[in-house]
């Protein structure tokens, strides 16, 4: 009899509830994977790292307590021999070309067929790229935004305020317990931010809030 290949075991980072039990139903039901583990936390994924010899992991960053793609970076050369399969629901230009700066480059939304999520797990592991067709419009959509800066000072009232609480020194989490708001909307704030102002850090957001009168120099504290 030809010896069966041991199962390629999965890893799951994701805390929206349905699609963890979608992945988990539709890998079970293929002799070629196991999943191993769901976590929803940063540090629950790391320890599960050190633990277990996961190959594969599937991970959405924004529905994790992962900050930016310089967190999911680091996780990537911490731990080299994994293979990284971001899924997500909504991805911009910007963020996008981060991940692939990132040498993260197989990736897919989460209204993928069940054929195409099975298609990037596989090239995921023979270490070949692999992209949404939606996402490989956007990569080659050049013109894309040309007019961005014109948003820049269009900040909501909510948002001018987490700019204000950046500047304070405050952390994501921290930011989310003040405002009475989730760890993900703080997230998904920054983004915005961040694409209004075309800024890509914190240091750039805080010269930019200075300049704009939305802070003074008072406020911010390293």
């Amino acid at each position: 009899m030809k010896k069966t290949e041991n199962p390629v075991q999965v890893l799951i980072a994701d805390s929206q509830y349905l699609i963890t039990e979608s992945l988990k139903l539709i890998l079970q039901n293929d002799s070629r994977f196991i999943v191993e583990k769901v976590v929803t936390e940063k540090t629950d994924l790391i320890n599960t790292l050190n633990l277990k010899n996961s190959s594969i992991l599937i991970i959405d960053p924004s529905l994790t307590d992962i900050e930016d793609v310089t967190e999911l970076k680091e996780i990537k050369t911490n731990f080299p021999d994994i293979k990284v399969l971001v899924i997500t629901n909504n991805l911009s230009k910007n963020e996008l070309q981060e991940l692939n700066a990132a040498d993260i480059k197989n990736i897919i939304l989460k209204t993928a067929s069940k054929e195409e999520i099975f298609e990037a797990l596989d090239a995921s592991i023979k270490g070949k790229k692999y992209y949404s067709n939606e996402l490989i419009d956007l990569l080659f959509e050049v013109n894309e935004r040309k007019n961005q800066g014109k948003e820049t000072g269009q900040l909501t009232i909510s948002e001018v305020e987490i700019v204000r609480l950046i500047s304070e020194g405050l952390t994501t989490k921290e930011i989310a317990a003040r405002k009475f708001i989730s760890f993900h909307t703080v997230i998904s704030h920054r983004k915005n931010i961040f694409r209004k102002l075309g800024v890509s850090n914190i240091s750039e957001l805080i010269m930019y809030a200075i300049k704009a009168g939305l802070i003074n120099t008072i406020e911010y504290h390293i």
